[in-house]
């Protein structure tokens, strides 16, 4: 069974992000996002999708981290792991462009968290999801 090219190409962001991170690249980067598709030989039905996620994720990122920190409550974003971090901004991101139902935004995040994450993540990012869409909601 073929998987929804949004849904691979989520996955594959969170991949990115992390990276990104661990190397400490906080933008996006042409020559790394090629070296990214080529490595982790991404579908070609994925590579648009993840382009328009992982860009507009770092292009926004300093907005992104501003609404995760404002409605993570005790968290700061140096205390969440790596993956929930960037799990968390991938979202965020698709939140605050509107380009899919807030849902499946929230329910493809916490099973990116559980897989890629922690026992506890899972949880930790549907709260977080959870408070986060209102605000937006609310800002809307």
């Amino acid at each position: 069974m073929s998987r929804n090219p949004k849904s691979e190409a989520r996955e594959f962001a969170v991949q990115f992000l992390y990276q990104s991170e661990s190397e400490k690249l906080f933008h996006f980067s042409e020559s790394h996002f090629v070296n990214f598709v080529k490595h982790f030989t991404v579908p070609h039905k994925a590579v648009e999708p993840l382009r328009a996620l992982a860009e507009g994720t770092l292009e926004k990122l300093s907005e992104i981290d501003e609404l995760i920190t404002s409605v993570a409550t005790n968290w700061s974003l140096a205390r969440m792991s790596v993956v929930d971090r960037n799990v968390l901004r991938l979202a965020a991101f698709e939140l605050l462009s509107q380009n899919a139902p807030v849902k499946v935004v929230i329910n493809e995040a916490i099973e990116l968290a559980k897989k890629y994450g922690s026992a506890d993540s899972g949880k930790f990012v549907n709260g977080v999801l959870d408070k986060l869409a209102r605000s937006v909601e609310q800002k809307g």
